[in-house]
């Protein structure tokens, strides 16, 4: 039985694991190592940056390599119809009252569960003979995980500040430079204005760093498993870390339920 004491260590725990700096530093360092993770093993798919994939498709499609083409393009269907799916599970989990942000981590710990099988299963046949029909279903349930979390930025209102994508830098990388900018200018500056100015803009950094810093870190860690163990097992610390955040998230609501 738990104490009061617990109780509240409890909570407090899931209170910061789902706040906007850690939940965005763990949910980009899971889209960062499983990226990695699957590009590097399965010879340049991408699962999080999905539309990185229509530009290798073009490469495979001058290359004459039709199997490897049609591999790369099936990987944006799949995006596009699990957030989709994803969608309906957000209105659905929010017209129950239910933790919109616990249910869809949830959905990905399974999804990423299920591409840690099926890697498991069918990458050892495909270190021995690269072949399409072992790259495909292990590509998509790949994007299929990484369009739950795509979906689950956009859909949990009200969990984080603002809208920060945790799967592709691209747009993260470019607002952060803009923000280095206006807050420098606004240093060199004097006037109240200017003064506002640089507030906002560190604001948005201190948002926009620990994003970045995750993905980056994601990937260094994922480059560093796979050469050490050559193995899909390593996929089990962004499952760990995507349950960890699901289970906060339901502590979370069930604390706001009880108060």
């Amino acid at each position: 039985m738990t104490t009061i004491p617990q109780r509240k260590a409890a909570f407090e725990l899931s209170a910061f694991l789902i706040s906007d700096g850690p939940a965005g530093f763990l949910l980009s360092w899971v889209a960062g190592f499983v990226d990695t993770s699957a590009f590097i093993i399965l010879f340049g798919i991408f699962t999080a940056h999905v539309t990185g994939n229509i530009a290798l498709a073009g490469s495979s499609f001058v290359s004459a390599d039709q199997e490897t083409t049609a591999t790369r393009l099936l990987m944006l269907p799949t995006f596009v119809v699990t957030v989709a799916l994803t969608s309906l599970l957000a209105r659905y989990a929010r017209r129950n009252q239910w933790s919109v942000f616990a249910v869809l981590l949830t959905a990905e710990a399974i999804a990423l569960g299920i591409f840690l099988i099926i890697g498991v299963s069918l990458s050892p046949a495909l270190l021995l003979d690269v072949q399409e029909e072992y790259i495909l279903p292990i590509g998509m349930s790949g994007v299929v995980a990484m369009a739950i979390q795509n979906a689950l930025m956009k859909e949990s209102h009200g969990v984080f500040k603002s809208y920060i994508p945790t799967t592709v830098m691209t747009g993260n990388t470019t607002q952060l430079t803009i923000d280095l900018v206006q807050w420098i200018s606004a240093k060199l500056t004097r006037d109240d204005r200017a003064k506002r100015e640089a507030e906002e803009a560190l604001e948005r950094i201190s948002r926009f760093v620990p994003v970045i810093a995750g993905f980056a870190l994601g990937g260094l860690a994922a480059a560093v498993f796979i050469l050490v163990s050559e193995s899909w097992w390593s996929l089990i610390f962004p499952l760990v870390i995507i349950a960890m955040l699901a289970i906060a998230a339901y502590v979370q609501h069930s604390r706001s339920s009880i108060a």
